[in-house]
């Protein structure tokens, strides 16, 4: 066994959606994720999260782990600089509690603070500031993360996840904690190639089944194995809800200093790589479709006789998971009032009709307002509706994945309700519904409903995609539509496409 090394190890992750009206705050992480010290290593141990990679390579190599805090919000707007300050304040002191010889982070890539645009690059100087240049930092990123140049500069091992939805979270930590391994043992000397161009959006928007972004990925793993030097070659999506100057998809290419001409080889292996993302910008994969036709196209499958199967709506446009509100209330409307039975929706964030119904009890018959209240003005106007509650929770549960397996989770005080035909999910906690067990809890299977209409944009389809006969995308006008034109950008460079025109060569 490798001699043992203090490596600290931390999660602080968020993806900042900065046209959200709504802060982020502690509470938002505690709501979620919010572990300390010794919290963490039995509440994730076994999880397929990144923080379970960490504690499996710590036993693989013998590492004595330094974990001061795991942390994970629901996208929403900026994070608050109180909340900034405790999330740094905890990762820094943990640096003086002795030498450290290797850090692991897991972080998202797109987290905006009032304070700072850049959020994981300010972290990455605030550590490299406390622990010199010597220190090796490895860090993985969701495939939506904005790499920045400061970033790419002060990391020396930077590997995103390689599937949308997000299913090898553990598998990104393992290869990460193997490079830094080799690089604290002295085999290697990694660095981070990083190359962004002008482009807000691109790669299928991260898609990994077919289309433009399985493609790069091939090429990438190619270049890998085919380049003495390349440790990891990868591409993220980016996030384009973030109004910052370095939005957008980009390459990053970890590779071995130490290696002659590696250098070289990574500049242009991430050359080769932007070409094609910025050539095949317009490509995608998934049509989406607007309310009267998906609304249309439910009715029908609702119908069929032939095929019992739920068809799947996407309400995309109001995924929390891209930091949108979670309680837009159009589609639920447009269903209504097409009259479309054995609906399953949600699940949809309300605390209060959520309390209302709690205080109503079960099998209560009562009216509630519903909806559209983070953000009226964009949002409205909320639904008032009559209906029966059908099922409470406490909301807890633990995700059956793929997506997070294992991870404990709460959507806080929750309720199904009943309203002609639909049955609304309704929770305390707002977050994008990927895994089936957040219907479960109500006492709702989703496979026995006719169609099933979900607040997520990608990641439900892991779970719910296998059981469906058709998987649609709907925009209802949300905080999270792919319509930038709906959107006011003034922070990110210019010219960018798709804001701005831009040659195809």
């Amino acid at each position: 066994m490798s001699q043992t090394r203090r490596v600290l190890s931390a999660q602080i992750a968020h993806e900042t959606n900065t046209f959200s009206i709504v802060p982020t705050t502690l509470d938002d992480y505690r709501k979620r994720l919010f572990l300390l010290g010794a919290e963490i290593a039995p509440a994730l141990g076994a999880t397929k999260m990144e923080i379970a990679g960490h504690l499996a390579a710590a036993q693989r190599y013998g590492w004595t782990l330094v974990q001061p805090i795991a942390a994970s919000a629901t996208p929403s707007g900026k994070v608050t600089a109180d909340c900034w300050a405790e999330l740094q304040r905890l990762v820094y002191e943990a640096c003086e509690t002795g030498p450290l010889d290797g850090v692991i982070l897991a972080l998202h890539g797109a987290m905006v603070t009032e304070t700072d645009e850049d959020a994981e690059g300010a972290l990455l100087e605030g550590l490299r500031k406390r622990l010199g240049e010597t220190i090796p930092i490895a860090g993985t990123l969701d495939l939506h993360a904005n790499v920045t140049e400061r970033m790419g500069r002060l990391a020396n091992i930077m590997l995103p996840y390689r599937t949308y939805p997000h299913i090898d979270q553990y598998e990104t930590a393992l290869r990460a904690a193997d490079l830094l391994q080799s690089a604290m043992d002295g085999k290697i000397r990694p660095k981070v190639v990083h190359l962004q161009g002008p482009l807000l959006d691109g790669c299928n928007h991260g898609r990994t089944q077919g289309g433009v972004m399985s493609d790069l990925l091939a090429r990438a793993a190619d270049m890998e194995a085919r380049t003495p030097g390349l440790l990891s070659v990868d591409v993220c999506a980016g996030f384009s809800r973030s109004d910052i100057a370095e939005v957008g998809p980009s390459v990053q290419v970890t590779y071995d200093a130490s290696h002659n001409a590696a250098e070289t080889a990574a500049r242009q292996a991430a050359a080769a790589l932007y070409d094609e993302i910025y050539r095949r910008r317009a490509e995608v994969t998934v049509a989406v479709h607007d309310l009267p036709t998906a609304t249309r196209l439910a009715a029908e499958a609702a119908e069929d006789v032939a095929d019992t199967r739920p068809f799947v709506i996407s309400d995309y446009s109001d995924n929390p998971g891209s930091g949108a509100y979670g309680d837009g209330v159009r589609l639920l409307e447009a269903l209504l009032k097409a009259n479309v039975k054995g609906v399953l929706l949600g699940v949809l964030g309300d605390p209060e009709a959520a309390a209302r119904c709690h205080a109503a009890g079960l099998g209560a018959s009562l009216e509630i307002v519903v909806g559209a209240k983070r953000d009226p003005a964009s949002y409205g106007p909320p639904l008032t509706l009559a209906g029966r509650v059908a099922a409470l929770s406490d909301g807890t549960f633990v995700c059956e994945g793929p997506m997070n397996a294992g991870q404990p989770m709460t959507l806080g005080p929750s309720a199904l309700f009943e309203v002609n035909g639909i049955s609304i999910a309704l929770s305390t906690n707002t977050l994008q519904t990927y895994d089936q067990e957040m219907f479960r809890i109500l006492g709702a299977e989703p496979a026995q409903f006719r169609v099933v209409a979900v607040k997520s944009a990608h990641h439900f389809r892991a779970a719910f995609g296998p059981m469906a006969k058709v998987v649609i995308l709907a925009d209802s006008g949300g905080l999270a539509t792919n319509d930038y034109t709906t959107l006011v950008y003034r922070r990110v460079r210019r010219p960018i496409w798709p804001l701005d025109e831009m040659p195809l060569d």
